[in-house]
């Protein structure tokens, strides 16, 4: 066993605004499984890259291991699976890859098939496998669970439970309660390491920030009460002060000089009043020192529009194909005003399919009919999905919002972005600031985002329409367990009616009315 120690790290980007990291210290044990909890945009992935020593910094991080990332860059995923290992590795052996599939129950068929027919879920188990089969090495395994469906997840999940060495960024809270024994976290203001699964820290922390909470209400008091006394003190003492001259003595009937009397009263004064505004000073820097990683998750609000009509989509017997391949045969389908509908399957099962042609049917209900057959055919020329038979039936004046599991298309600033999406800038980013966008975020062009910050640009396009019906893409994918837990919330609170695809167990156990198994 060896340790990785990170001592005084700072770095910034040339031309940020800020440091990303500021005199970070820690040291982590190379035997542990890590999981590495922060917001979007903090530096989960940016530290990684600075393990692998791809951008300068300052201060120091020393280790004995190698570091391997994932993912790993394939250049070409038109070669077969084998060749794509032998780029990346010549000297990887054979054997001890063929083992790790058979953990992550692959076929090893996988090895003469290109890379980009492999599904997600294959794809990232042959890197996984690739890079466990190596000795000596640190892996960084960043968000390996994206676009993965939830058997694959508990897998992967049960797959790294029996290995070592690696730090795991993931925002899916049953992943990692699943493989991790040990937190990285970015906080606020500072980082720590804490022993223990997702669970048990977030236990901790909220403890933690309940404390502090009830703390800063007292010392808040405090505060008060010791600035009002300082204030009474002061007057005090100046009152003395002003009296320090000379009277005559009634009693003894001579002049008797009180100001030296006088004046060791308005120095006692004056004393208790400085040790008064010392002990309020204290206080007062005690009071700083709370809350600074306390994460307040503001709420999000949603006004979902009620539709005349109680149903608001049926499917019924419908088959959906992409030119002559069928993905959905005989597939039935009511959702009603209220419900929220979880798609549930394996990758490629024809989730996404079935998204798409409700959208497809949403967009063409105002067309006519000889519209519909030259749409139809250039779609069935451009390998979108097409309802082969059955039929599904939309109300009148139904209004829809989208939220896209691609984020590709975002380009521009968040002004033009709302402008070209016809969505009001001052709810948009009244939303985005709600889901912890700083203002400077506002400045940066979207292409410059993190995975998780353009997805929230997506998430709130979608809140700032007020529809009928949300549909939602894997709307989670990159998003911070901060965030999962904030739309969690605005979801029971408002109640939309909603279809969802969604691989986020936690998530669809806490909001779904229906789960449809594909």
């Amino acid at each position: 066993m060896s340790q990785i120690s990170v001592n005084n790290l700072t770095f910034y980007y040339e031309g940020s605004y800020d440091n990303i990291f500021e005199n970070v210290s820690f040291r982590i044990d190379t035997d542990w499984k890590l999981g590495f909890i922060a917001r979007n945009g903090k530096g989960k992935t940016t530290f990684l890259n600075l393990l692998m020593g791809k951008y300068e910094y300052r201060g120091n991080i020393s280790s004995s291991v190698i570091f391997d990332y994932f993912p790993f860059e394939v250049k070409d995923k038109g070669k077969d699976t084998i060749d794509i290992i032998e780029e990346i590795d010549p000297d990887y052996e054979f054997w001890k890859i063929c083992r790790e599939l058979t953990y992550l129950q692959v076929d090893m068929e996988v090895f003469y098939r290109p890379f980009r027919t492999l599904s997600n879920g294959e794809q990232t188990k042959v890197m996984l496998a690739l890079l466990f089969s190596r000795d000596n090495h640190f892996l960084l395994i960043d968000e390996p669970t994206n676009h993965l469906d939830m058997e694959t997840r508990e897998i992967l999940s049960g797959y790294l439970n029996t290995k070592k060495g690696f730090i795991l960024v993931s925002h899916d809270r049953n992943f990692m309660d699943g493989c991790v024994d040990h937190v990285l976290v970015i906080n606020r203001e500072t980082i720590e390491v804490q022993q223990g699964n997702f669970s048990s820290w977030w236990e901790n922390k909220k403890k933690q920030d309940a404390y502090e909470l009830s703390e800063n209400e007292r010392l808040k008091k405090d505060i008060r009460r010791l600035t009002e006394t300082a204030r009474m003190t002061k007057q005090w003492a100046d009152n003395v002060e002003a009296t320090k001259i000379g009277k005559k003595s009634e009693k003894y009937e001579k002049c008797i000089d009180t100001r030296a009397y006088v004046g060791e009263k308005s120095r006692r004064m004056q004393m208790r009043r400085k040790n008064l505004e010392r002990r309020q000073q204290r206080e007062i820097d005690e009071k700083e020192g709370l809350l600074k990683n306390l994460e307040t998750v503001e709420d999000l609000k949603l006004f979902p529009l009620k539709h005349y009509k109680e149903k608001l989509v049926t499917m019924e017997d419908c088959i959906i194909s992409y030119g002559d391949r069928i993905v959905i045969q005989n597939f039935n389908l009511e959702v009603g005003q209220g419900e929220r509908i979880f798609l549930q399957g394996k990758n490629g099962c024809g989730k996404s399919s079935i998204i798409k042609a409700i959208l497809q049917t949403f967009s063409e209900k105002a067309e006519a009919d000889t519209e519909k057959e030259q749409r139809k055919t250039k779609e069935e020329n451009s390998g979108r999905p097409i309802l082969k038979q059955g039929k599904i039936e939309l109300p009148n004046e139904l209004i829809i919002s989208y939220c896209s599991q691609d984020t590709s298309m975002l380009h521009g600033t968040i002004k033009e972005y709302a402008a070209a999406n016809e969505i009001d800038e001052t709810i948009f980013m009244a939303l985005l600031r709600k889901m912890d966008f700083s203002r400077t975020q506002f400045e940066k062009r979207i292409e410059d985002y993190s995975g998780g910050q353009k997805k929230k640009v997506l998430l709130a396009g979608s809140l700032c329409k007020r529809a009928h019906l949300y549909i939602w893409d894997e709307p989670l994918n990159f998003i911070d367990v901060f965030s999962r837990m904030q739309i969690e919330e605005l979801i029971l609170k408002f109640k939309p009616t909603m279809i969802l695809v969604e691989h986020d167990k936690m998530f669809m156990e806490h909001t779904a009315d229906r789960v449809i198994k594909l």
